[in-house]
């Protein structure tokens, strides 16, 4: 089938490369001439695991096209996936030009049939606005439909070849026979396909990011409860995570979520609720605790040096908003190394993927040393912080750590190590709801 992608950021190249991969005839367009001249050369903009691979074969093999001819796009397949960025406005609601101006696109140039898919996640009532854009031709030659996506960064080629679910919104049951087709080879093994009516599609996919984004803070809500109790919240984890109707996915306390996707959508369902009357108080709620998680690591490490921060060297691990990805939107280290520059520390950081996003960031500076690995990270370094639970800092050489970090004070923000072990070789060891921590109350 021929298939055309709006959009050659992180959503619109993982459907691109998978849906080429299934042997569809892909076309990815993008405004961006730079981004394009990069695929085009075979650079990959992002990092996601397997996905280099994904495009490479399929560039090759002839089945995987990127451009900016918007026409070309528009001209090449029945399907038509809007798959731009909807980031935040100034109030958090979600920022919906992009979209409406690829619908406008589609509008102008469409001259036969097209389905028109909203792949980007977007407030309800979105299909409705696109459809207003495209009204002059919707009627003979095209239809809109929602189908949002389910991608965790890190793991997205998986969750697209081997969904859990497909979600189809449509009230047009010609469209949803036409999506089936397409997803057929990717929903072999049993039925994933779910077909529900627009507007509930598009909540599908925001109810679905808050409640996860829910868990973590209220699982970060707990262990500060827990340091004040003087429990530990790893053991408290396992006891609710045992019991099968809360389970032990997304119940890890730690500094916070970040990323493209839960700060963001938590924001805009919130602010959705307000635009139709209701007070959506346990969504501002996640935000505010969220908001609050991730200043502990600086509030654990400034309470540690009575507030004298001024002149030490601290080496950060992570810089990344979860392991397997270089995206440093709204990540917690961010957080951590503005407040540590503010107080007039130096930065020491290391991060296996995301070292190129920190340079574009923030740039050179004299107080930011970008290390090339975890054990320059911690060289002369007077106390270190844990940001990201990268697979190779569970492991390290502890004589090392104790040798190299001065102060030998570690602020574990991912609950990596037993606080037991951290002190018996002498380590002063801050972790989130175990360990050091503030002094129990009762």
């Amino acid at each position: 089938m021929k298939v055309t992608i709006f959009g050659s950021g992180y959503v619109g190249l993982v459907t691109g490369a998978c849906m080429a991969e299934m042997g569809n005839d892909v076309v990815c367009v993008d405004i961006d001439q730079s981004k394009i001249d990069r695929l085009n050369r075979g650079e990959v903009p992002i990092y996601e695991p397997g996905l280099d691979a994904y495009i490479e074969r399929n560039a090759a093999a002839g089945r995987l096209k990127f451009t900016t001819d918007i026409a070309e796009g528009v001209n090449h397949g029945i399907f038509q996936f809007i798959a731009v960025g909807t980031p935040p406005d100034e109030d958090g609601s979600a920022d919906l030009q992009y979209v409406l101006a690829v619908a406008e696109s589609i509008a102008t140039h469409m001259d036969d049939y097209k389905v028109v898919i909203d792949k980007s996640t977007v407030p309800v009532g979105t299909a409705d606005k696109v459809a207003c854009r495209i009204s002059a031709t919707l009627a003979e030659r095209g239809v809109d439909l929602s189908n949002p996506e389910f991608l965790k960064e890190g793991a997205a080629i998986a969750d697209f070849m081997k969904p859990d679910r497909i979600v189809i919104g449509t009230d047009n049951p010609r469209t949803g026979e036409l999506l089936r087709a397409l997803y057929e080879p990717f929903n072999r093994n049993h039925d994933r396909l779910i077909i529900m009516d627009v507007r509930s599609a598009e909540l599908t996919k925001y109810a679905a990011n808050a409640m996860l984004a829910t868990k973590i803070s209220f699982m970060n809500e707990l262990a500060n409860l827990a340091e004040r109790f003087g429990a530990d919240i790893e053991k408290v984890r396992v006891g609710i995570g045992s019991d099968p109707r809360i389970g032990y996915h997304f119940i890890y306390p730690g500094a916070g979520y970040g990323g493209s996707c839960f700060p963001k959508d938590v924001q805009a369902l919130a602010r959705s609720a307000s635009q139709v009357g209701y007070e959506a108080e346990l969504l501002n709620a996640v935000e505010s605790v969220n908001l609050r998680q991730k200043t502990t690591l600086f509030s654990k490490l400034s309470k540690h040096y009575d507030s004298q921060l001024a002149g030490k060297t601290i080496a950060v691990w992570g810089l990344s908003f979860k392991p397997k990805t270089d995206d440093m939107r709204e990540a917690p280290s961010r957080v951590l190394i503005e407040a540590l520059w503010e107080a007039g520390a130096k930065v020491q950081a290391y991060d296996p993927e995301a070292q190129e996003e920190a340079h574009r960031i923030y740039g050179a500076r004299d107080d930011f040393l970008i290390c090339d690995s975890a054990s320059g990270a911690i060289e002369s370094a007077d106390a270190l912080v844990i940001v990201t639970e990268w697979q190779e800092f569970r492991s390290p050489d502890f004589e090392e750590l104790a040798s190299q970090v001065g102060d030998k004070v570690i602020i574990d923000g991912r609950n990596l190590y037993d606080p037991v072990l951290m002190a018996s070789k002498g380590f002063a060891y801050y972790a989130i709801g175990r360990g050091l921590s503030v002094d129990p109350v009762i």
